[in-house]
């Protein structure tokens, strides 16, 4: 049986597993050479590929269990997003942040830094307060702050290298609504008053299609407690489509397109609990590089990187997506020099991505950018440990976690063996 990711661009022939246990997990992490673990296959990169055993945890069996404080609460590993922000909502608690989509699992979330935006609010991996792994000796052990620390501190962006998380104990806050809101602004307007804007609002963020010069901006706020929305997106996809399929046969009319769908009105508003206002449908597959920018460099960057594509008339199809992050002290975390600015480049799945990709990522990579691991990215052994100052203990970890490099695959091998 053969394996995809979301996009289609990575694939995999190894052998698919679904557990229903752990000790059904455990047995087959004992009689494997090599194997790795897939949530929803939202990595652009080839963390989950595998010539031999990969492994799905949806499955598994498992409860929700709730501190008696409620500030966390102890979730299955494989369980969506989706469905713990659900879970929880019953509950009257939630994620204090999400991304905007939900279908990832939660432990490959955090294994990636999978983050949403706001200045005060970390990726969620900075959610995690202990793992319960099933290391590659087939064993279960527990780690946190104080029990097996280097080995928590190294899992809680572990990329799958360090065992099978079974459970995870995450912090929580009480369920809150927000207001969202969409609009068209001219991109010279939000260039100027961004950084005005982040103080104003909870959350933040803009697409900015790089032949336009006017930007897409959503922007979410706390609100009065009130149902969920009738929609599941914050804007419909069906014109877009329409264009990204005449791109993909006639790429020259990319740039002329895209400033055509950008003088039509754009607006929306939705309100709900943050669970079904965090996340929107994404129907249309692409390829993604995102990189972590310094903020201060943030904005420069966009303007940079957008220059060279107008410059050469480039077929980037889908629009720059600009988001604020805050800092954290997770060892291979991109925030962990302090807040950065995640610049995220898209293209059509049907159209190439590579070539432009790679030029880009000099661009990133020279105002001082480092990558969001499942996005794609070039990096080898050597820009690790020049970007990471903690990357030779999360290595030693690793070795001392798995000496035979079980959860290793060839991507992995180049940049943590």
């Amino acid at each position: 049986m053969s394996w995809s990711n979301w996009s289609g661009s990575v694939t995999a022939s190894g052998q698919i597993a679904r557990p229903q246990s752990e000790d059904e997990l455990a047995a087959l992490v004992r009689s494997a050479h090599k194997l790795r673990v897939t949530g929803a296959g939202h990595s652009f990169m080839p963390l989950c590929e595998s010539g031999e055993l990969i492994i799905n945890l949806e499955d598994m069996a498992g409860t929700m269990r709730i501190a008696a404080d409620r500030r966390t609460a102890n979730i299955p590993a494989g369980w969506s997003i989706r469905r713990l922000t659900a879970a929880l909502y019953n509950e009257g608690l939630a994620l204090a942040n999400q991304g905007d989509v939900n279908p990832q699992s939660l432990a490959g979330a955090m294994a990636t830094g999978t983050h949403g935006t706001g200045t005060d609010l970390g990726s969620l991996s900075t959610f995690a307060r202990g793992f319960r792994l099933v290391g590659a000796d087939g064993e279960a052990r527990w780690c946190d702050a104080a029990t097996h620390a280097d080995l928590f501190q190294a899992q809680r962006l572990s990329l799958g290298l360090f065992g099978i998380a079974t459970e995870i104990e995450v912090s929580v806050v009480p369920a809150f609504h927000l207001a969202e809101r969409i609009e068209k602004r001219r991109w010279a307007e939000v260039r100027e008053s961004y950084e005005e804007l982040t103080r104003q609002h909870r959350h933040i963020e803009f697409w900015f299609f790089p032949h336009s010069d006017h930007v897409i901006l959503k922007t979410l706020d706390l609100c009065d407690p009130c149902d969920p929305p009738p929609s599941t997106t914050d804007m419909e996809e069906a014109v877009f489509r329409r264009i990204l399929n005449i791109s993909a046969r006639l790429p020259f009319l990319t740039p002329a397109l895209q400033r055509l769908m950008m003088k039509s009105g754009i607006s929306g508003r939705r309100r709900g609990p943050a669970h079904s206002i965090f996340p929107s449908d994404r129907t249309l597959r692409f390829e993604e590089m995102e990189y972590e920018m310094p903020r201060s460099a943030g904005l420069e960057t966009l303007e940079e990187v957008v220059g060279w594509i107008r410059r050469r008339s480039l077929p980037v199809t889908f629009p720059f997506e600009y988001r604020v992050v805050a800092a954290d002290d997770i060892w291979m975390s991109p925030m962990n020099a302090g807040q950065v600015a995640a610049i995220s480049m898209h293209q059509y799945a049907k159209m190439p991505w590579a070539a432009l990709f790679a030029s880009a990522e000099a661009i990133f990579r020279g105002a001082g950018g480092r990558p969001h691991w499942a996005k794609r990215h070039t990096l080898n052994r050597a820009d690790v440990t020049a970007l990471y100052p903690m990357a030779s203990r999360y290595t030693a970890v690793r070795r001392a976690a798995d000496p035979e490099g079980k959860f290793l695959n060839p991507h992995l091998e180049t940049l943590f063996a």
